[in-house]
């Protein structure tokens, strides 16, 4: 497999260049990280992850950027304080960081930055065993293993190269990224790992909300989240950042159908992922859809009631998560977009359940199209996904009347272009029908109206302007 990892270098014109012109200056250079073992998985049968070219030198910045003056396409310096100096070259896109021997204070992840001469060392400081490989770009094409990651990758083992906790205590991040990798890896962490990232969940306090949501929202981008993030729970890492979802692991769910809220909600996440790859015409992957099926039953907890013979009820829990969703991922820095999508899928995903056999109105149907909005194909996986029993044949009737309600949705919409519901007449119309300038009081005659189109479908012209001057002359 290391030959694997020497080929890399040999197939990228690039990277062999960058090789000679750092040799004949004198400098070592290294393809190192994530590159690295991409390559390997992929030898391995993995498909490697695309991204920029890491690689490592004993040359210092400015040295970096000399050696690349007038043969990289554009560089940027924005990282040069910590080392780093990006090039794009011919398409190819190069992150290049000098040696460290960095040491962290231990109360930020700000490390004192310190050059350094060894590649060993410098391999030493990285995250992971399976992130401290390199191999040169000198003409010998060494591949550098000093802590076995070649051996952990085979294993499908997550080691850090010293201790756990000395790694966690430097940049508590790497915590986060340890639940990345296992979503996207496949790995298992080893003991030592585990019990630090448990013991030491409490350090995440020292890192920015901005990084914990990116690596959070890296994780559940991954094909297969679910082991990440039993991992981030069962550590103590959400009760640190996103403690709602621990807390579904006590409620058991109204249906009795499941060992808990909190599994069942990793279930449904499964199943939107799922449907999401299924559908040639959605976005894959879906921060947006998979942030709503993991959360959708937060607002359980607070609700939970206990009824007669036994049963458990959450009235109005749907109402309650959209609350704390909005609050939770506004904490985390989510975009609003993101944030308001989130909960207004949250809001709408019971709203089917009083579907019953078919017995909503047209009026029902408009209303619930009009308030998913562009949310609607979202909406429609999450509520599918949500149905989780092992009950076959109730799994198929609730398959079957939702296939109905898609229906009766697509024949109202070739009918009425439910996508985009307006009033039967514009704020102009009203403005000069009733003789009103601008204001509050067309808003009102607006709104009046679109409900009536939600309630009736599409009105004539003389028949809404005569609703519409009913509806005035009863205001006095």
């Amino acid at each position: 497999m290391q030959q694997t990892v020497r080929e890399l270098v040999d197939v990228s014109p690039v990277l062999v260049q960058l090789g000679e012109r750092f040799a004949a200056a004198g400098f070592e250079a290294h393809l190192v990280g994530g590159s690295v073992r991409d390559a390997l998985l992929a030898a391995g049968g993995d498909a490697a992850a695309g991204g920029d070219l890491d690689v490592t030198t004993d040359a210092r910045p400015e040295q970096v950027l000399e050696l690349l003056r007038g043969w990289a396409g554009s560089t940027w310096n924005q990282g040069i304080a910590f080392g780093t100096v990006g090039a794009e070259v011919r398409g190819t896109r190069l992150e290049i960081t000098t040696f460290r021997a960095d040491r962290y204070d231990r109360e930020s992840r700000n490390p004192e930055v310190a050059w350094g001469d060894s590649l060993v060392d410098d391999l030493a400081r990285r995250d992971f065993t399976v992130n401290a490989m390199a191999v040169s770009l000198g003409p010998d094409r060494t591949v550098t293993d000093p802590f076995g990651g070649l051996g952990d990758l085979l294993a499908r083992r997550l080691r850090t190269p010293g201790a756990a906790a000395d790694s966690f205590a430097d940049d508590p991040l790497r915590m986060l990224r340890a639940v990345r990798f296992v979503a996207q890896l496949g790995l298992t962490p080893s003991d030592d790992v585990v019990e630090a990232m448990t013991a030491m969940s409490g350090e995440l306090a020292r890192i920015t909300p901005e990084r914990v949501q990116a690596e959070l929202s890296k994780t559940l981008l991954q094909d297969s989240p679910r082991a990440g993030l039993e991992l981030f729970v069962s550590t103590g890492l959400a009760d640190v950042v996103l403690p709602e979802l621990p807390a579904l692991r006590m409620e058991i769910d109204e249906h009795h159908q499941h060992k808990d809220v909190y599994t069942h909600s990793l279930t449904v996440l499964d199943r939107a992922i799922a449907l999401e790859r299924a559908d040639p015409d959605a976005p894959s992957p879906d921060l947006v859809l998979r942030l709503a099926a993991l959360l959708h039953d937060i607002g359980k907890p607070a609700t939970r009631r206990h009824e007669p013979r036994g049963r458990v009820s959450f009235h109005h829990h749907e109402v309650v998560g959209a609350k704390l969703v909005r609050k939770r991922l506004t904490a985390l820095r989510y975009p609003k977009e993101v944030v308001e999508a989130v909960a207004r899928l949250t809001f709408l995903h019971l709203r089917f359940h009083g579907y019953g056999r078919g017995e909503w109105t047209d009026s029902a149907v408009r209303r619930y199209v009009t308030d998913a909005g562009d949310l609607l194909p979202r909406l429609h996986k999450l509520v599918r996904s949500d149905c989780t029993t092992r009950n076959r044949r109730r799994a198929a009737a609730l398959s079957a009347t939702y296939d109905s309600l898609e229906q009766r949705i697509a024949e109202l919409s070739a009918a009425e272009d439910l996508a985009r519901v307006r009033p039967d007449l514009d704020g102009n119309a009203i403005m000069e029908l009733l003789d009103l300038p601008p204001g509050r009081e067309v808003g009102e005659a607006w709104r009046f109206l679109k409900e009536l189109r939600l309630e009736r479908g599409p009105l004539e012209r003389d028949e809404a302007e005569a609703e519409l001057r009913a509806w005035w002359a009863a205001r006095g």
